[in-house]
């Protein structure tokens, strides 16, 4: 081989040996051509022409890579250097040791012309079958790695003559073991070019055809450091096709290990690049090929450094080394690492010349990005991903992809409000898409309450739907029908109240009439119908969801409520039951099944209900828990647990009025601030969570805000129970439990005047029910009590305003019409009492057990 010696027998052979592993071309020509006009000898003319030819072939290489798309310039434009390479096949050629170089070399040549059975001729003829392991100079090792690859690449071209699978197998195989063996080679290659340049903090001279080696140092380009020493096209696809070509095979786990040995090995500034693509490129063979019961971890085998310590590449070993031992982890480790390096090299300026880079960075980072999706989404880490998509914002300006999965990634770790601003901007990146719109106003409405901007995205979605259809028209209608449901519920005045009702209405009509199939219309038009006391239309539409939709559990609970507002409340009581065998762990439906059981069976069983309640809290408190803290080692799974948390926080909150939760709560946080501001210098200052109704005692509790109103709900149902059995002790008990929890929660001084009432405590009530109608003014229950308790002490007048706002808010409550009917009679006013208490009759014959609104207005 031409290196076979370090140094060649002058200084000019010496300068030209030099260039080679530097690469330097143009400047190898140059040498050359002097030391063939030196005429020295016959061997001299021989090395001469070898260097000639090979310094032509990689000039033009550089310019035209040996693809197929430059086989016919390569056939005219490779001529000279060809009949130079020709020249080293004589016997002068031999003496001066470049014949078996000018073989391996014109098998490139003639596979770049795609002449590639005549390349296998020339290295079967170069040897390359029978080479001996040793220490080469860097050029050889690249020809060597490269020829490797060619005899590969040009087994795949030519066809095999017999159909015999057996022989088709084997050739598979060699191909496979080649370009095993030029990756090694090519690893070994940069490995050894890296350290003969001294390279030091990812600088490295880059040798071009044009004359002397320069050295890319930090620069004030946007485009990322060159510091790659290129080792060209052949040996950069041969290093990413081998496990491809194993996977094709059927040899997933040999590839599995082929991808593991290359990202092994020492790292160099010139294999950062492969790096990052091969590491996604394993993530997502793991990801699709791999499950967990068949995933075996990586053990590195202890390698004997006498064997293969030249021609294969120095890799990473030692104890600190981190080695996954689960899928997941190997996964997630890939891509970090991927992800790491995408956005280190991601190209930032705006300007034109710079756009392919600038795209090309921004498609490797996005590949990296949507399989982190796939990964951490499954694994319930949507922080995690939330902190990916933050650094991708720096180079995804207007790029609509990434800011779509941001807000999701947003939504799914309940960060409602940066989510809405984050799909404002999708909307705006894509003016005709009503999907972004869609989506927000569906997190204003179900997780924000600001029901006014949520009717504004319906809006703007509802009109780019009719401008651009998506398919997206019954999901419109009845986005926008919920948030006029909303603001109806809001609006004081009848009339605006009915005016919004019938806008909602007309919503979901269109809504179902867009698309038959769809459930979620058929359930509000029942929900709606309900709330009108149009109990046969109701059914007929809450039956209609199920038979679109059987297993939803809203329709289920509505329809169970619609049984017992017809007064069947032992079959209502069945299908509760029935119900909660399917969803065992929904606690709305236990609620209703509490007070069911209240009325058919008496509060003991309904007692005994309440108390499962409080177990299943114990357990979802438990596994929120567990969940927070699995959380901080990229193990969590939420799937189990959050799947059976089948519960909204404001769903039976307010279950007498459903309205105004969201005003309550903040006026409930304020107070809860300022009681926190009046304990002096030593309150303990508290992380802030999201949503309101966060009260100091609230606050200072491990969990989420919601585990614990929902258990200041149970306790309240439990005392409401004792209440009625009139066990008053066991009551203020169950109070007290609640005060632990929420001392400031408007329900709570409801469930207290309640208890003072009884107790016959009327000033005390007054005081309760008044601060509640404070918190809360559009409270019906705290009204229907506190005019009652104006009545008791005398104040008849209080009492029957009390009472008319109580009406007001909501017409349909029987027991407002019937305690106001109760206050006219005391005043003398009979005809009044009459309608009141005719009206109270009327209504109460279609009350169900709880009031319509304890089912949600749901979106899903």
């Amino acid at each position: 081989m031409a290196g076979k010696a370090a140094k060649g027998t002058n200084r000019l052979e010496n300068d030209i040996f030099k260039c080679r592993d530097e690469s330097n071309w143009k400047k190898i020509q140059e040498l050359a051509e002097q030391l063939m006009q030196r005429g020295t000898g016959p061997q001299s003319e021989a090395m001469a022409s070898f260097f000639i030819g090979e310094s032509k072939l990689e000039q033009f290489l550089e310019e035209h890579p040996p693809t197929e798309a430059n086989i016919n310039k390569a056939k005219t434009g490779l001529t000279e250097a060809k009949r130079y390479l020709n020249n080293c096949f004589t016997e002068h050629g031999a003496k001066a040791g470049v014949t078996t170089d000018g073989h391996f070399l014109l098998a490139k040549l003639l596979y770049a012309q795609g002449f590639y059975e005549e390349a296998i001729t020339h290295l079967d003829s170069g040897g390359i079958d029978r080479l001996e392991e040793k220490s080469l100079s860097n050029r050889i090792l690249k020809i060597l790695a490269e020829s490797f690859a060619i005899k590969g690449l040009c087994l795949e071209k030519v066809p095999l003559k017999t159909t015999s699978k057996t022989k088709a197998a084997n050739r598979e195989d060699q191909i496979i073991s080649y370009f095993v063996q030029a990756s090694d080679l090519a690893l070994k290659y940069l490995q050894e070019v890296e350290k003969s340049q001294g390279t030091v903090g990812g600088v490295v001279p880059t040798g071009t055809a044009g004359g002397t080696v320069s050295t890319v140092a930090a620069s004030s380009s946007p485009l990322p450091p060159n510091t790659e020493y290129r080792i060209g096209t052949i040996l950069e696809n041969v290093l990413q096709r081998a496990p491809l070509l194993m996977i094709k095979s059927g040899k997933l786990r040999q590839a599995i290990d082929q991808y593991r040995n290359v990202l092994r090995a020492e790292e160099t500034s010139s294999t950062q690049s492969l790096r990052q693509t091969m590491s996604r490129q394993l993530a997502e063979v793991l990801l699709r090929g791999v499950c967990e019961t068949n995933y075996i971890d990586y053990e590195p085998r202890i390698e004997i450094k006498k064997q293969g310590k030249h021609w294969r590449p120095n890799k990473y070993s030692g104890q600190s080394l981190f080695m996954p031992k689960t899928e997941y982890e190997e996964i997630l480790l890939l891509l970090f690492i991927s992800e790491a390096m995408a956005v280190r090299n991601a190209v930032l300026d705006r300007s034109p010349e710079f756009q392919d880079a600038r795209i090309h960075s921004y498609n490797n980072v996005v590949a990296v990005y949507d399989l982190l999706v796939f990964v951490l989404a499954r694994l319930g880490q949507f922080q995690t991903l939330c902190e990916s998509f933050e650094r991708a914002m720096k180079f995804s300006f207007e790029e609509y992809h990434v800011w779509m999965q941001f807000s999701l990634s947003l939504l799914s770790s309940g960060k409602h409000l940066r989510a809405t601003l984050m799909l404002k901007e999708c909307a705006r990146l894509q003016p005709h898409n009503s999907f972004p719109c869609l989506l927000a106003a569906k997190v204003c409405l179900e997780n924000l309450g600001n029901i006014e901007q949520g009717v504004e995205f319906a809006e703007e979605a509802l009109n780019r739907e009719k401008r651009n259809p998506q398919s997206l028209l019954a999901q419109c209608h009845l986005v926008l029908g919920v948030g006029y449901a909303l603001m109806a519920e809001q609006r004081r005045p009848q009339s605006k109240r009915a005016e919004f009702k019938a806008s909602a209405f007309q919503c979901f009509l269109r809504a179902q009439s867009a698309d038959p199939y769809f459930h979620l219309p058929e359930y509000h038009l029942a929900l709606h119908y309900a709330e009108v006391r149009q109990l046969s239309k109701a059914v007929s539409h809450a039956k209609r969801a199920l038979e679109l939709n059987p297993e939803h559990v809203h329709t289920l609970h509505l329809l169970a409520l619609l049984l017992s507002a017809q007064k069947q409340h032992g079959e209502a009581l069945q299908l509760i039951n029935a119900t909660l065998d399917e969803y065992p762990n929904y606690l709305n439906l236990m609620y209703t099944k509490a007070h069911l059981e209240d009325y058919c069976l008496g509060p003991e069983e309904a007692l005994l209900t309440s108390k499962q309640m409080l177990l299943q809290w114990k357990t979802f408190y438990e596994s929120e828990l567990k969940s927070d803290y699995a959380q901080t080692g990229l193990q969590r799974v939420t799937s189990c647990n959050r799947g059976s948390f089948h519960v909204r926080s404001g769903d039976f909150s307010d279950r007498e009025s459903g309205q105004s939760i969201a005003a309550a709560a903040r006026v409930e946080q304020a107070l809860s601030e300022a009681l926190q501001a009046g304990a002096g210098p030593l309150a303990q200052p508290q992380t802030g969570t999201a949503g309101g109704g966060s009260a100091a005692g609230l606050r200072e509790k491990r969990g989420s805000q919601t585990l614990w109103l929902l258990q200041l709900q149970v306790w309240l149902l439990i005392a409401e129970l004792y209440l009625k059995m009139e066990q008053l002790s066991e009551a203020e008990a169950c109070i007290l439990e609640a005060s632990n929890i929420y001392p400031l929660s408007h329900q709570l001084m409801v469930m207290k005047g309640l208890l003072h009432e009884l107790r016959k405590e009327y000033y005390d009530a007054k005081t309760c029910f008044q601060n509640a109608v404070s918190i809360n003014p559009l409270h019906v229950t705290a009204l229907q009590h506190l005019g009652l308790v104006y009545h008791y002490l005398g104040s008849s007048q209080l009492a029957e305003k009390t009472l008319r706002d109580a009406v007001a808010i909501d017409p349909m409550c029987h027991q407002s019409w019937f305690n106001m009917g109760k206050v006219l009679q005391e005043t003398g006013d009979f005809d009044s009492a009459t309608d009141c208490l005719n009206t109270a009759i009327q209504l109460e014959m279609t009350t169900p057990i709880l009031p319509f609104s304890t089912v949600p207005r749901t979106l899903e």
